[in-house]
């Protein structure tokens, strides 16, 4: 559907990129790998040649800022504490300065993804939400930046607030152990910046490895899910009214397909 040159299977990912920033329904594209390691300079330039000017990408930090703790594959340091752990100055050197450089023109939100922090940690909402203030407040203005969570009782009033007060989007993310988007955004305050970042991971109550085995190899709707849908819709329409840009990804575990997601999200829009 998306790509009709044929690639090898390693080292194409710019070309590839330029190919699905042409397909009619894309208009961004979410950055994981930068999740894993922190960005190289010459892959994100690669990346900048290839796609068409003022095409925003939604970019994962590397996990190094948003893990508290390391976790099994981690080696040695498996269990211990991590010292970067929402280290700002981290984050600008190894990450914001690089896209400053290299992918300026391109630089959408950042997301920083934080794992679920086991109550062990000794983290609760207010704890979180006061760590994330300290945090933006070492961050410079006007980039965008945005907050998935994984921990269900850190939606709390001091998260939003937080939020609010940096400009910081919650990622409104449907995923195996959280609220589905539609309770995400009955809270209240859920809506704290001047754009949305919407992560249509896979229905809550599913997970990895189910949906992989259920749903590859990706090539139809496997399994609709109304419900995800209309939650979305309603968000970018609120999103629409209040004249806030909206981001939103889809991946082929929500339904089986994401690009025949995509399009029928389009046609709920326009009708």
């Amino acid at each position: 559907m998306v790509y009709h040159q044929r690639y090898p299977a390693s080292g194409a990912a710019a070309a590839m990129l330029g190919e699905y920033a042409r397909y009619p329904l894309f208009r961004t594209v979410g950055i994981d790998s930068t999740y894993y390691r922190p960005p190289d300079p010459e892959t994100l330039q690669a990346y900048a040649e290839r796609l068409p000017p003022g095409f925003p990408c939604v970019s994962k930090v590397w996990e190094r800022i948003t893990v508290h703790s390391f976790g099994r594959g981690a080696g040695a340091r498996a269990g211990h504490r991590n010292d970067d752990f929402l280290n700002a100055d981290l984050f600008l050197d190894t990450v914001f300065d690089v896209y400053r450089d290299h992918f300026a023109g391109h630089t959408g939100p950042f997301v920083f993804e934080f794992q679920a922090i086991p109550r062990a940690a000794g983290i609760g909402p207010e704890s979180f939400a006061d760590r994330l203030d300290h945090f933006f407040e070492r961050l410079p203005r006007g980039a965008r930046y945005a907050v998935e969570i994984r921990n269900p009782d850190f939606l709390h009033p001091a998260y939003f607030a937080v939020l609010r007060e940096h400009d910081v989007s919650h990622v409104f993310n449907s995923w195996t152990r959280m609220p589905s988007i539609g309770a995400q955004l009955a809270l209240a305050d859920a809506l704290t910046a001047p754009f949305v970042v919407v992560r249509a991971l896979m229905r809550p109550g599913r997970t990895h490895a189910e949906t992989v085995d259920a749903f590859a190899p990706f090539d139809r709707l496997r399994e609709e899910a109304p419900d995800v849908r209309d939650d979305i819709a309603r968000l970018i329409r609120l999103a629409n009214e209040r004249e806030m840009e909206s981001f939103v990804l889809f991946n082929n575990r929500l339904e089986g397909s994401a690009p025949l997601t995509i399009g029928a999200m389009a046609g709920m829009l326009a009708g």
